[in-house]
């Protein structure tokens, strides 16, 4: 259901933000319980890691075996438990959230029916997209396509999908033995308990581990976070992503891993006293440019430097000293931008993909004004137009005026469009009618005026299209 459903209908309803630390925290007994069975656990972010099969397999006596040793070992910790096996941590973890054993060289195959939309984890990718409109709904059918010909259209990200979507795990062709050198070792003094502490003090070994692999022509795919105690305390984790890791994407790491190590959700914890040292250690590098996420080809190096200066100026100003703009769901054009912290996961409370009856349509004004600037509306008897209650025009509109200037003939015009928001709430609730104005002059504006208005309504200018 969608949230403003279940809310109508239980007016009780809490809705908690994600919260990225809890879930680490969580996490951490789960991992625990399953480096007790296995080694070479690899976390790819909380709530799901991944490890190579055939040995443990091996040694206990196939992999249907190993897997219902692994449910077994973790049930404990979790109500909701599942369990895969694949060939490639892609196509595993499509296993794993059909709690199903994938025989070796039957990926392909077990992919190739699943929708496109497998790909995109978090719903923003223009990849996926870009082929839903070109009519490929599921992962054979963009699997089936020559890898020539995607690697040219969609450039490395693509081709990375591409493979993914075939079963074909590219990360053996690739993998480099990292150098020793790469590492980056943070000393505490004092030693440190607080996560937000331990975040803001590693930002800068994050940027020197990432540029000392990017001056090789590296990038990091798998890193190790290796702490030591005050008291001497020793732990060690991995962590994997899915394409490559970033400074910022280290950092969260590093806090999750923290947060599960100091306050695990069992009551547990790892590590007793402040922390006195933090190392980062690449356990697995790539070729720059191998998982580049850019659509369109390149080797994303211009974005990589901006990143990185980014991440600098934010940390002389602090967390939300640094906003991006993101696209949010809403009806009129000040509603549907949202600026968030940059590096903060963009999960806005106002999802613009739901519905939202008496939105503009396509396309947006190129101009916001913002407050939106009192104007004059007029129909041809020289009244101010009015829209009734039911959004309605009485009369159609003739002239528009802007500020002090004076009045021009409106040629064309479109709408209007009604919203009526939060009409349960009066401290709150807007009545309004947006419509689409052209003057003589060929220049076009969007413009929201009352409805139903006892008085004179009021008429504003929201934008102003090119």
């Amino acid at each position: 259901m969608r949230k403003r459903d279940a809310q109508s209908r239980c007016p009780d309803l809490v809705v908690l933000p994600r919260d990225e630390l809890v879930e680490a925290r969580r996490f951490e007994p789960a991992i625990r319980a399953v480096e007790s069975l296995v080694a070479g656990v690899e976390v790819m972010r909380p709530g799901l890691l991944c490890l190579a099969a055939r040995g443990p397999a091996r040694h206990l006596g196939g992999e249907h075996l190993l897997a219902t040793r692994l449910q077994e070992a973790v049930s404990w910790t979790a109500d909701d438990v599942a369990v895969g096996i694949a060939d490639g941590a892609f196509a595993a973890e499509q296993a794993a959230r059909r709690a199903v054993v994938v025989p070796s060289g039957e990926s392909a195959a077990f992919l190739a029916d699943l929708p496109i939309g497998t790909l995109d984890a978090f719903g923003d990718s223009a990849l996926v997209d870009v082929l839903r409109r070109l009519g490929i709904w599921t992962l054979g059918g963009f699997a089936a396509l020559p890898a020539r010909d995607v690697a040219a259209r969609f450039g490395p990200g693509g081709a990375w999908a591409h493979r993914q979507a075939g079963g074909r795990d590219d990360r053996q062709v690739v993998v480099r033995e990292p150098p020793v050198d790469c590492s980056v070792t943070v000393e505490l003094d004092p030693p440190v308990d607080r996560v937000d502490v331990v975040a803001f003090s590693a930002r800068g070994a994050a940027e020197t581990f990432i540029d000392n692999l990017s001056a090789r022509a590296l990038a990091c795919a798998c890193v190790e976070l290796e702490v030591m105690s005050e008291a001497g305390e020793c732990a060690a984790r991995r962590w994997r992503a899915t394409g490559v890791l970033s400074a910022s994407d280290v950092i969260d790491r590093i806090r999750w891993q923290i947060e599960g190590w100091l306050h695990a959700a069992d009551g547990t914890a790892r590590l007793t006293a402040g922390i006195a040292r933090l190392r980062i250690i690449p356990i697995e590098t790539v070729p720059t440019g191998t998982h580049q996420q850019a659509l369109w080809g390149g080797d994303g190096a211009a974005g990589e430097r901006a990143r990185r200066a980014i991440a600098r100026v934010q940390t002389m100003l602090g967390f939300d000293g640094v906003v991006q703009p993101t696209v949010v769901g809403g009806r009129g054009p000040a509603q549907r931008t949202q600026l968030l912290p940059w590096g903060e996961e963009r999960d806005p409370v106002r999802r613009a993909e739901e519905p939202w009856p008496g939105h503009l349509p396509a396309p947006a004004p190129s101009v916001v004004i913002d407050p939106p600037a009192p104007i004059e509306l007029f129909d041809a008897g020289g009244h101010a137009v009015v829209v009734g209650d039911r959004g309605a025009l009485l009369r159609p509109p003739c002239r528009i005026g802007l500020r002090r200037e004076e009045p021009v003939a409106v040629t064309s015009w479109a709408g209007p469009w009604p919203a009526d928001e939060r009409w349960w709430d009066p401290a709150s609730a807007t009545r309004v009618a947006r419509m689409q104005l052209v003057d003589v002059s060929g220049r076009a504006y969007l413009v929201a005026g009352e409805m139903g208005a006892d008085s004179e309504p009021r008429w504003v200018l929201e934008g102003i299209y090119d």
